[in-house]
Order: structure tokens, then C-alpha cells, then sequence
């Protein structure tokens, strides 16, 4: 799954499941506006949702917590999606920014957190940011995720070793991402593709025990990763 590029050139693949089959309709309508996106709302049951997702070869899903007249089965169901489509983008729509609710969309997999206050135009950055690998979240809601890993039984179980496990490139890749850049960004600065960057993270995330950018982060902060070896 390539990367937009910051120019406009790239189509994103982004698929719309609100609370409801009209809300998802109206989001996905005002959605396509921005061109660069191309945006999917179909009418399936949620419990389809990823097949729907791998057929369509989505890259950024925008999904409701409150599916199925159900306030949390959002979480749920993006907890399903992620299994069958690992590569997939994730944002999720809050009714409300409650600590619990903050850290239940990032536990499930979400790499942004959106609220329906803010403006449709500030959502199609979102989507942007998230596909380029950045995480979107405002800061308090940051502070939340990072208060929480730091008291996380997944965090404190990482191999004692840490980051000396990981290769030179691999190492390069961790730097970079400290410093904030993008997947791009990254790729550009290392003179690799953003897929062979992708690559990287996951072996990167299999080594040190983590499972999200949001981890690894954390991660780098606690071990005083240096811009430079």
C-alpha cells in the first residue's frame, strides 16, 4: 500500500461506515469532494465490513464507535478488520474524547482519533496524515495513549536488550521515526521505497514486542533514542 504523495497525485481508497447508512452516505458525499480520495460507502452488514475492506483493496477506513446501535462495537469491529487486513489505515469517529474511549480506539488499531466537532475539510487532512503513517490526534488525547502504554504490561515486557536488537537500518528507521517523519519522509531520506520502509516497521515491531508506531514511540522516548549513532 503506496503512500499519497503531498502533491496530490496518488487516488486514496477510503471507506465510510458511520453510526448510520444515512450519516455514512452524507460523510461519504462531502468526502469526494477532496479528489484525491476515492471513497467507498457500501450498504453491507458490519459484520462484513472485512471482507468488504480486502475486496476493495481499501487503504484508510473511517469508522463510527457506535455501529449497529451499539456505542462500542465500533471498537470491535475495527479490532476485526485490522486481523484480516494488517496494512489497513484506521480512524475513528468519537462522540466523545473520555479517556476510556481515547485508549479503546487505539488499542483496537486506530491511527487516528477524529471528533465529530471538528470540520469535514480538518477529516480529509486526517485521512492524509494517517495514510502517510502519522498518527492524528490531538494532545490531550496523546497524553492519554502515553500515560497509559507507560504503565502497559506490553511495553515493560519488551526484550531487555531493547534496541540493540535491531540491525543498522533498522535502526535508522527507528531514528527517523523519533524525529517525526513520515513513512515518506523517511523513505526519501534513506533513499528507500515507502513499502521497504513499511517492511522494516514490522520487523522492527516484531523484534522489540510492540505492535503500533504509537509503542515504538514510546519506546524510543524511554530509551533516549539519539538523532544520530
Amino acid at each position: 500500500m503506496e503512500s499519497s504523495q503531498s502533491s496530490g497525485g496518488e487516488t486514496i481508497r477510503v471507506l465510510v461506515a458511520d453510526d448510520t447508512r444515512i450519516h455514512t452516505q452524507l460523510l461519504a458525499e462531502v468526502l469526494r469532494r477532496d479528489h484525491q480520495l476515492e471513497v467507498s460507502a457500501p450498504s453491507v452488514r458490519s459484520s462484513d465490513l472485512a471482507e468488504t475492506v480486502r475486496q476493495q483493496r481499501i487503504d484508510v477506513i473511517v469508522l463510527s464507535s457506535n455501529i449497529d446501535e451499539e456505542p462500542l462495537r465500533g471498537f470491535e469491529l475495527l479490532r476485526q478488520v485490522r486481523a484480516a487486513n494488517p496494512d489497513i489505515f484506521a480512524i475513528m469517529l468519537l462522540d466523545s474524547s473520555k479517556r476510556e474511549t481515547v485508549l479503546q480506539a487505539f488499542y483496537a488499531g486506530a491511527r487516528g482519533i477524529f471528533s465529530r466537532h471538528d470540520s469535514v475539510e480538518s477529516l480529509s487532512k486526517c485521512i492524509r496524515s494517517v495514510y502517510e503513517g502519522q498518527i492524528w490526534a490531538n494532545s490531550e488525547q496523546l497524553t492519554f495513549a502515553v500515560e497509559a502504554l507507560a504503565s502497559s504490561p506490553v511495553v515493560r515486557a519488551v526484550d531487555a536488550n531493547g534496541l540493540s536488537l535491531l540491525s543498522q537500518r533498522e535502526m535508522d528507521v527507528v531514528r527517523s521515526l523519533a524525529e517525526g517523519l513520515t513513512n515518506r519522509e523517511i523513505a526519501e531520506r534513506l533513499g528507500l521505497s515507502q513499502h521497504t520502509i513499511k517492511n522494516y516497521l514490522f520487523r522492527v515491531y516484531d523484534k522489540l514486542g510492540v505492535s503500533s508506531r504509537l509503542e515504538l514511540l514510546f519506546m524510543t522516548l524511554t530509551q533516549a533514542v539519539s538523532p544520530q549513532s
